[in-house]
């Protein structure tokens, strides 16, 4: 008689870190990618946009800092709600339906007459991509093989500075070139969401989450895929234990269990993180291109420094990617968030244009390889039945930085100017770096599959 016997949970979770990196995690990590790239071009183009509609429509400062945070307060509810459904539902449909509603929601935002109906709609924008962010790193680690988890990670988030770079090429080229150059910016947006969203639904689900669930053999189907793909043939399935029993079952236990004492550390202290970066990293690239325009200089070259700061993102994340596996998660992410304090006093004291850009590409650097760093983390530090609740409620979180950082900018910046701004987003990096000593760091480590 065949063996029908189906495998255990625990065999899976080996089985999917013993298969060598294929092009089924190339397909995944590019698919999960392009939704990154999206949310980062989003983001960016709203610094840009923000620029040229404060001219445009003679907004305030206040005024134009409520269309940047109210798309924050949709990404905090999208972050947690996102999260929880991920661990409920799956992590590919909440995936797939983040997208959509970002993309109907950046289409209409090109055809708005005026302030109001644009604040509605970043607040949907807000919501499709803030539940974007935390279930795409959580659904990225649980394929990835343990060895290069980290790596995998930190070069999904280096999708950001592809995203931002095309943001800065449209801000560049586009927005300054008619009266709705702003509007095109919004509708090439919202075009890639579409092939996004088609590759979304061609994605497997989570194994780890359909073993949790009970859906064995439908994760069996999933890990013999990536198997073949590299050419191996698995033995037959033997189950040699129960299944293992989550350690929360329900949405509202998820959250009470993030402050169980097993996580109560490592949960105070990645909040903690996230609320530092989120505040200063926002803060900045947000108000960058507008800060460059009343020191003096006109919107295309100030578009045009910001362009080029942009492009040290990419060398932040290779470095923070190959680091991350050497010296391990909290070692990296530490140093990059003081290389970040240092350069944001630098930006902040600047007064020539070449020490403006260099400045500007340090912070870029740095701060783009924490962020690569944090991701990599954040998923890593807790079980399976709570991982895309505990990403997704530290994103949350940090979306309350990020909502209120907008606001604060042009008050700091009417006190002290711009060195007191970027003084106190050095002294959020320092936080965040001391914090992230908090951590759990499971660098080559097995994901605990509870």
């Amino acid at each position: 008689m065949a063996n029908t016997a189906l495998p255990s949970r625990a065999s899976l979770a080996q089985r999917l870190d013993d298969v060598p990196f294929t092009r089924r995690h190339l397909r995944l990590l590019t698919g999960s990618g392009l939704g990154w790239a999206l949310d980062a071009m989003d983001v960016g183009l709203i610094s840009f946009i923000l620029a040229a509609l404060t001219q445009q429509w003679g907004l305030t400062k206040p005024e134009a800092g409520w269309i940047a945070s109210v798309g924050f307060i949709g990404m905090a509810l999208g972050a947690t709600l996102g999260g929880l459904l991920a661990d409920r539902l799956g992590r590919r449909q909440v995936f797939a339906l983040t997208l959509l509603v970002y993309g109907v929601a950046t289409g209409a935002s090109a055809l708005v007459g005026g302030l109001a109906m644009l604040l509605v709609l970043r607040f949907f924008v807000g919501l499709g991509l803030g539940a974007e962010l935390p279930v795409a790193s959580t659904y990225v680690s649980e394929f990835a093989p343990a060895r290069i988890r980290g790596r995998l990670i930190v070069i999904l988030e280096a999708f950001w500075a592809v995203g931002w770079t095309a943001a800065a090429l449209i801000g560049y080229l586009v927005i300054p070139a008619s009266a709705d150059g702003w509007r095109w910016a919004f509708a090439l947006g919202a075009i890639p969401a579409v092939y996004a969203l088609i590759i979304r639904w061609g994605m497997p689900e989570s194994p780890r989450w359909l073993a949790l669930r009970g859906r064995i053999a439908e994760a069996e189907k999933v890990v013999v895929s990536f198997e073949l793909d590299a050419g191996i043939v698995a033995g037959p399935a033997i189950r040699k234990e129960p299944p293992s029993r989550a350690i929360t079952a329900t949405m509202r236990s998820r959250v009470t269990t993030l402050w169980h004492p097993e996580f109560q550390l490592r949960t105070l202290c990645l909040w903690l993180v996230w609320l530092c970066v989120n505040f200063a990293y926002y803060g900045a690239f947000i108000w960058i291109p507008s800060i460059l325009v009343d020191a003096g200089f006109d919107l295309v070259r100030s578009f045009g420094f910001t362009l080029i700061i942009t492009l040290a993102q990419l060398p932040g994340y290779a470095v923070a990617a190959w680091l991350i596996e050497v010296w391990g998660r909290r070692s990296t992410l530490s140093v990059f968030l003081l290389g970040s304090a240092v350069s944001a006093v630098f930006f902040g004291t600047a007064t020539s244009a070449g020490a403006i850009i260099a400045a500007g590409m340090a912070l870029s650097f740095f701060n783009l390889g924490a962020w690569g760093a944090l991701y990599a983390v954040t998923p890593e530090i807790y079980p399976t039945s709570l991982r895309a609740t505990g990403a997704g409620w530290a994103a949350g979180v940090g979306r309350i930085a990020s909502i209120i950082a907008p606001l604060a900018v042009p008050a700091m910046l009417v006190i002290g100017g711009a060195p007191l701004v970027f003084v106190v987003f050095g002294v959020c990096f320092v936080a965040a770096a001391a914090a992230a000593w908090g951590l759990s760091d499971r660098k080559g480590q097995a994901l605990d599959d509870r």
